[in-house]
C-alpha cells in the first residue's frame, strides 16, 4: 500500500511541477457579458458577504471559543474584506479606459499607464485582492484541520 501511495504522490508532484513550470494560460479571472453578467457577479459578492457575516455572527452568538472556531471567524472576516475589495475592483474597472491598460506580454503582465489619478490608483490597489483571499484560505485550512484534530482527540477518549 505504501508503494502505491509513494507512486501516487510522485505523480502528483510532477504534474503540479509541470503546471507551474509550463503554464499555458491562467484563466483566474473570468469576464462576464455586459451588463447582466456583471450585475449577477456583483450580487454574488454581496450575498457571499452577507452569508459570511451571518456565519461570523452565529459563531459569536453560540460562544464557540475553541481555536478552530476562532480561526473560522478570522476566515469570515478576511473573506468579507476580500468581497468588498473585489466588488470595488469590478466597479472601478467599468470606469477605467481600456487604452490605459497595456497587455504587451499577455493578460498576466498588464500594466497601468499614467498619468495616474485616484481612480487608477484605486483600481490598481483593488487588483491586489489576493492579499486577503490567500490568507483567508489559509485560516480556513487551519480551522478545519484544528477542528478535525479536536474531534479525533475526543473520539480517542
Amino acid at each position: 500500500m505504501t508503494q502505491i501511495y509513494k507512486l501516487y504522490k510522485t505523480r502528483c508532484f510532477f504534474l503540479l511541477l509541470a503546471f507551474i513550470v509550463q503554464p499555458e494560460q491562467a484563466w483566474a479571472v473570468q469576464t462576464h457579458g455586459a451588463p447582466e453578467g456583471l450585475y449577477v457577479h456583483q450580487l454574488a459578492h454581496m450575498f457571499y458577504s452577507a452569508t459570511l457575516g451571518y456565519l461570523f455572527w452565529d459563531l459569536r452568538r453560540n460562544a464557540l471559543v475553541s481555536k478552530g472556531w476562532r480561526l473560522l471567524q478570522v476566515f469570515c472576516i478576511l473573506m468579507i474584506v476580500w468581497n468588498v475589495v473585489a466588488f470595488t475592483d469590478h466597479t472601478l474597472a467599468e470606469f477605467i479606459d481600456r487604452q490605459h491598460l497595456v497587455t504587451d506580454s499577455g493578460y498576466l503582465s498588464t500594466r497601468l499607464m499614467g498619468p495616474f489619478s485616484a481612480l487608477k490608483l484605486g483600481y490598481y490597489f483593488t487588483k491586489l485582492d489576493h492579499l486577503f483571499s490567500v490568507p483567508a484560505l489559509i485560516f480556513l485550512f487551519l480551522s478545519l484541520r484544528t477542528l478535525y484534530r479536536d474531534t479525533c482527540r475526543e473520539g480517542e477518549q
